[in-house]
């Protein structure tokens, strides 16, 4: 019985010296963490979004045209960019696609696409990543985004 006095005592006490209930101390501890995260989170919605509005730029440029502005492609010739594996699966292969182009008729979803895709070796990494990164987190898509550094790696590794 004299545990749970000096427990009891022990709380009182801590809750005088700091004037506040103990719901009050865990709000007060939660808020500036809560403060901290979304002052954080702006600079990288910030930065997502300019490299999504650089992304989009050179897709309009180049890839619009034959993947549609909805990334639907065009039926028996033109993949779609929506939830393919060639788009959210291997990094590699879908820099490779991009910087080489595909004389290869795909299978994608039931679907045969049979148009050569050009491919854009003269674009530099910094606008292949911007490019694969907005097509792999638009029209519905969502995967990791893809670096310069790693597009120099890519085309090192496919030795063009």
């Amino acid at each position: 019985m004299s545990i749970i006095k000096n427990s009891l005592l022990v709380v009182l006490l801590c809750g005088s010296l700091f004037n506040c209930k103990p719901s009050d101390k865990k709000k007060a501890l939660q808020e500036p963490a809560n403060e901290a995260l979304i002052q954080e989170e702006k600079p990288i919605k910030k930065e997502l979004t300019a490299s999504m509005s650089e992304g989009k730029k050179v897709y309009d440029q180049y890839c619009l045209i034959c993947h549609q502005p909805d990334g639907s492609g065009v039926p028996g010739l033109n993949p779609p960019l929506i939830g393919t594996e060639y788009v959210l699966g291997d990094k590699g292969r879908l820099v490779k696609i991009i910087i080489n182009g595909s004389n290869e008729g795909l299978d994608i979803g039931g679907g045969d696409y049979a148009n050569a895709m050009p491919g854009f070796k003269s674009l530099t990494d910094n606008e292949i990543a911007l490019v694969a990164s907005f097509i792999r987190n638009s029209f519905g898509n969502s995967a990791d985004t893809i670096d310069a550094k790693e597009v120099k790696d890519f085309r090192a590794s496919f030795s063009l």
